[in-house]
């Protein structure tokens, strides 16, 4: 019995929670972000004030409904990735299947780029995994979590969504991005007739990209 109420008790949540979310998309799009007013919103989804920030802190979150498994997804691309692939590779298909499809021409998507509040929200938010992240890749890996490889990468992860989505072709703007960090920039035509000798922190980070890699 205690299941089933927890089951009913959820799903209530959810269904909450999908509700705000959808008629603030609705009414931020057609009024404008800034001219709606969160009461309005726990109005159009016919709960109180006091009920819609108990599910999201802020109006700019009412947008956002899944910070928490987009964190959860990133995690276990790292820990659940195939036998014998690196958590580079796994973090590079992760990100081509995940960040790299979003349609243009659908209404979240386009009333977040056309809003310099919603757009600023949405970076922080996703770099908010970076520590997260991090934490997976030195479990993985046996490096340290603050090591340079580690902590590079999940940086590099999460910045290269914004990069690719601004690209022509993000599939293969993220797939170039993760190759140019597993290769290096001597593999690029960009590199040229460049010769610069190896230092010693760039060995250190080499060699921790080679960890990375395997």
């Amino acid at each position: 019995m205690t299941g089933t109420t927890t089951g009913r008790r959820e799903r209530k949540k959810a269904q909450t929670r999908q509700a705000l979310t959808d008629a603030a998309v609705r009414l931020f799009t057609e009024r404008g972000f800034d001219n709606v007013g969160v009461r309005e919103v726990a109005e159009a989804a016919d709960v109180s004030l006091s009920t819609l920030f108990k599910h999201f802190p802020s109006k700019e979150a009412l947008v956002f409904d899944l910070d928490a498994d987009i964190e959860s997804a990133l995690v276990a691309a790292v820990r659940d990735r195939a036998p014998g692939q690196s958590v580079l590779h796994a973090l590079r298909d992760h990100m081509v299947r995940t960040r790299t499809a979003v349609r243009t021409d659908d209404p979240t998507f386009v009333l977040v780029e056309s809003t310099p509040a919603l757009r600023d929200y949405a970076r922080h938010m996703w770099l908010r995994h970076e520590k997260t992240l991090a934490a997976a890749l030195a479990e993985a890996t046996g490096l340290a979590q603050e090591a340079p490889a580690v902590a590079g990468l999940a940086r590099f992860t999460l910045e290269s969504a914004s990069v690719a989505r601004a690209s022509e072709d993000p599939a293969r703007t993220m797939r170039d991005l993760f190759a140019l960090l597993e290769h290096g920039w001597a593999a690029t035509p960009l590199a040229g007739q460049e010769d610069h000798p190896v230092g010693r922190g760039d060995r250190g980070l080499s060699q921790g990209r080679n960890v990375l890699a395997e």
